[in-house]
């Protein structure tokens, strides 16, 4: 049984009893949050705890500042490391967004985001995803397995005043990326981890902190780097390298463009590119595979496609670099989790007082947004496995049948999405594709407050009896 699927006490009973909070009676307290905010998605107290004793205690909680995301977080972090050491390939798919709070004012301790204006926390994450399968186009298909760490921060502006020195010496930016690894270590025997990052990720220090653990990369290329011999550019080498072949994939919509198809040419080549120059001297040279993707006759009015991705895979044959692409198509999952985490789990309604409760608070919703997530996917991944009543609650599927008939060939994991969302909104037509976040557990929600109402009344009717 999937732990996406169960209900929201034994789900909450999973991810967060072990939490090293030094007080049994504060551990069950957290359990008693998380439960009551996975069946209410929304991201503010007073929704999910409509009685004000409850309430009152989870704001008592998140008032501690010994407890922090951390030790919410570390059970989760710990199982999620547990499941990665396991035999089979894993994408271990990283990103950074900010939590916009820019319109709660009388929260304190905030840093800046965006241009500098805006209020908020940096959330940066590495999600953990097991590849399943290859499909006939050499795509992934992955399950989440969950979070294998998470920073949140508030960005704070440099000193006006800061010195050369000052500036060498204070953390930088490029630091976070990967550094997930020096604390986890590698991957075990059997199993392959492959780190994936966008462009932000295009420093030196990833690709040292890859090597040094033995784990694979793929890295979307920002900087035309120079090659460690002669004059040349990473760029100009590409170019001149033979076309290997075409393929077409799918884009996601983006804001001020739909999806659609892009037919896309591939080129790869060996490289061994020139060291940065770092506080302490010039660093090692480093030889990676590089391969760019580049859209052929994109749409008028369209931004073609261009990737250049820099990876540790080998590139020998052309099935190989397929699979390197699928890879990194990939990256879109934690998008999809930054969806699920603002739209599904509501993470930036809360009205909090304090950053470091919120920073509490968004470690648990964190957990929530990966709830969801799995949730949706499981659907596409695995559409027609059978869900049991166990699983979602008996409760639960005698509701949905009675609202929109038992499907035919029983309940899926898509049948029951689609039948989630319907409860929220969603029209279900024939072309229409997989709900969104907002439909879907709006439908969540009703169907739990429903299930609790049902439970409710059973058990009065055999009181009455």
């Amino acid at each position: 049984m999937h732990s996406s699927l169960s209900a929201p006490t034994q789900w909450a009973q999973l991810e967060f009893a072990l939490a090293p909070l030094g007080d049994r009676r504060r551990t069950a307290r957290l359990v008693n949050i998380a439960s009551h905010l996975a069946a209410n998605p929304g991201g503010t107290l007073p929704a999910a705890f409509p009685a004000w004793p409850e309430l009152k205690a989870a704001y008592r909680f998140f008032s501690q500042p010994r407890i922090g995301p951390e030790q919410i977080l570390a059970p989760h972090h710990q199982r999620t490391l547990s499941a990665c050491q396991e035999p089979g390939e894993f994408l271990l798919i990283e990103d950074t967004s900010d939590l916009d709070y820019t319109a709660h004012p009388a929260t304190e301790g905030l840093g800046r985001i965006g241009d500098g204006r805006g209020r908020g926390l940096r959330l940066h994450t590495t999600l953990a995803v097991r590849v399943q399968a290859w499909d006939l186009e050499q795509q992934p298909e992955g399950l989440i397995v969950g979070l294998l760490n998470q920073q949140c921060t508030c960005p704070r502006p440099a000193p006006a005043d800061e010195t050369r020195a000052q500036r060498l010496a204070r953390p930088r930016q490029s630091q976070r990326w990967a550094s997930v690894f020096d604390t986890t270590g590698g991957p075990p025997a059997g199993s392959q981890w492959i780190y994936i990052a966008d462009r932000e990720a295009d420093f030196y220090e990833p690709l040292r902190h890859c090597a040094r653990h033995g784990v694979d990369f793929i890295i979307r290329s920002y900087q035309d780097r120079r090659l460690a011999e002669g004059s040349e550019h990473l760029e100009n080498t590409l170019a001149r390298a033979p076309v290997l072949g075409q393929l077409t994939l799918s884009l996601r919509a983006r804001p001020g463009q739909s999806a659609r198809k892009a037919r896309v040419q591939v080129r790869a080549v060996t490289v061994t590119l020139s060291g940065p120059w770092r506080p302490g001297g010039r660093q090692s040279d480093f030889t990676v595979q590089a391969v760019e993707v580049s859209e052929v006759a994109a749409p008028e009015g369209s931004e073609p496609l261009h990737w250049r991705l820099l990876t540790s895979l080998p590139c020998q044959s052309w099935a190989q670099v397929q699979r390197i692409i699928g890879r990194y198509a990939a990256r879109w999952l934690i998008e999809e989790y930054h969806k699920a985490l603002k739209s599904g789990a509501g993470v930036e309604h809360s009205q909090m007082e304090q950053a470091y409760r919120l920073e509490s608070l968004v470690a648990v919703l964190a957990v929530v947004a990966v709830r969801l997530l799995q949730s949706k996917l499981l659907a596409v991944a695995r559409p027609d496995e059978a869900v049991s009543a166990e699983a979602i609650g008996p409760e639960a599927l005698v509701l949905l049948a009675a609202r929109y008939g038992k499907p035919t060939g029983g309940w899926t994991h898509r049948t029951l999405l689609v039948a989630l969302a319907r409860l929220g909104g969603f029209p279900a037509r024939r072309h229409d594709g997989l709900p969104g976040w907002q439909t879907i557990w709006r439908g969540w929600h009703r169907l739990l407050w429903m299930s609790q109402g049902l439970e409710t009344l059973q058990r009065r009717g055999k009181s009455c009896g």
